[in-house]
């Protein structure tokens, strides 16, 4: 059973910083495409960043470019997602995702497994 789980979620103050991982069971993690989305109470869950099976491509929501950077460590199975210069409207509950495919993927139907999700509250 495949499972990805979720951490490094927590409160932190707008400006600030915090840097999230999921670790995975999928295997071999290195033929799957990996994704942060995210989801605020009362919306749809949104994409957030992706990453290709070599972590050479990734790419990002207009929301987050600049701010967030997708990164993977295929040797440890784990994905990060480095989050700087935090919003109040970056607050939601993260998920990571793995699709079985090389390239990445941007819509939420693409990916087989998903975790269960960190918090991530930023206050003004």
């Amino acid at each position: 059973q495949e499972s990805l789980v979720e951490s490094g979620g927590g409160l932190v103050q707008a400006g600030g910083s915090l840097r999230l991982s999921c670790a995975t069971s999928v295997r071999p993690v290195s033929s799957y495409a990996l994704g942060w989305f995210r989801q605020a109470p009362g919306t749809e869950r949104e994409f957030v960043a992706a990453i290709a099976w070599r972590g050479s491509s990734t790419y990002y929501a207009d929301s987050v470019k600049g701010r967030f950077t997708i990164s993977r460590d295929n040797a440890k199975n784990t994905v990060y997602l480095q989050m700087n210069s935090l919003k109040p409207e970056d607050t939601a509950i993260y998920y990571c995702a793995a699709a079985d495919r090389l390239l990445i993927a941007t819509f939420a139907y693409e990916y087989e497994f998903w975790g269960q999700g960190t918090q991530v509250t930023v206050s003004s």
